[in-house]
């Protein structure tokens, strides 16, 4: 100890700013950061995009943010989970990583997070989360990582941003009296909620509570859980396996399965999927009532092999929750709340491609 002493001199803790800085953001990057491949599969993406970009701005007029920029913004709001846009500026402020990523250089500053605002309608319009997410899917069936035969399906609730006391009557009366709403019956075809007013009453199964939400569904490949389509639609009873025969329709393949919960296991979808040629590998629902999938599906290895597949797309779900925040989403209006669950599921399949080209290096 002593010795250690005498060969160490205490470091000089002056503190004077650098009047100029060498070097580029670039350089600051660890070569084998994870942000590397996800940021060269993006540009790769808003690349194929930028011909979109060109019809959605106008030629003339002060030169706006560019969307590249804005998309890279929101993508790392996903990877990091920041909660609002307000923060994500406040981190691009100071944050090197996040400036390299989006683009920033390092005397420029950070814009408004009004600009969000500003430039989501735009979009919207133009419908960019789904082009993205087209592009990645693209990205992961060159690398030929997706399987052209095999899929699952499975929804889940999204939390719309209203409070259970935004859900009024529709014609206007007051319900709620000294006791509040408990124990009064509030259905969706006599009420809706004043915040977000596409938003509906909804729990996914007995038992549970009743929640303002949304159903979000993704389809997934069975070889490595990629989402290959997703969507969001209103709330109700009938809205997943309306929405999963509607992403069967857009399979394209020969021999095509697709694995779903024991929840699907009803009649119009099983003969849905029939008619469209694709093999029904549904979980059997035999509780109290004849199952629509019998021995001569059952009796394939496949239709096991599907059901051990078919827990790969919770594992999306669970990213898109509780890394991407979207348990609870943050926008109100049906159109608002799908862009950002498909840019969710772009961003998730942007993190799984990067860990299996990893994982085959």
């Amino acid at each position: 100890m002593v010795l250690d002493r005498l060969l160490y001199m205490r470091g000089d803790d002056r503190q004077q700013p650098d009047l100029f800085l060498y070097g580029t953001l670039e350089q600051r990057i660890p070569e084998k950061h994870p942000l590397r491949p996800v940021r060269a599969m993006t540009d790769a993406a808003l690349e194929a995009l930028s011909s979109r970009f060109d019809e959605m701005y106008s030629k003339n007029g002060r030169p706006s943010i560019a969307p590249e920029k804005l998309l890279r913004a929101l993508l790392l709001q996903a990877l990091y989970s920041i909660r609002s846009e307000r923060m994500l500026v406040e981190q691009l402020e100071y944050n090197l990583l996040f400036r390299w990523f989006v683009g920033l250089g390092m005397n420029e500053p950070a814009w408004n997070h009004a600009v969000f605002s500003k430039n989501r309608e735009r979009l919207l319009a133009g419908d960019v989360a789904q082009e993205f997410f087209a592009c990645v899917v693209e990205q992961a069936r060159a690398l030929r990582l997706l399987s052209d035969e095999h899929f699952t399906v499975d929804g889940t609730l999204i939390e719309a941003w209203a409070s259970q006391k935004s859900f009024r009557p529709k014609d206007g009366s007051d319900d709620s009296g000294e006791g509040g709403f408990r124990g009064q019956k509030r259905r969706n075809d006599t009420h809706r909620s004043t915040s977000d007013p596409e938003a509906k009453l909804y729990r996914k199964s007995n038992g549970q509570e009743a929640k303002l939400s949304y159903l979000g569904h993704v389809l997934i490949d069975n070889r490595h859980g990629l989402a290959v389509d997703a969507a969001l639609t209103e709330a109700n009873g009938r809205a997943e396996r309306e929405a999963a025969l509607e992403m069967a329709r857009r399979l394209d393949g020969e021999r095509v399965t697709l694995g779903a919960d024991k929840g699907y296991d009803a009649r119009d979808f099983v003969a849905g999927l029939r008619e469209l040629g694709v093999t029904p590998h549904v979980a059997q629902n035999t509780s109290g009532r004849r199952s629509r999938i019998d021995g001569r599906t059952t009796r394939h290895a496949g239709y096991e092999q599907s059901q051990k597949k078919r827990k790969l797309v919770e594992q999306v779900f669970g990213w898109m929750k509780t890394t991407a925040g979207i348990r609870k989403t943050r926008h109100r209006g049906r159109e608002k709340v799908e862009w950002m669950f498909t840019f969710a599921a772009a961003a998730y399949n942007l993190v799984r491609i990067r860990n299996l080209m990893e994982a085959t290096a």
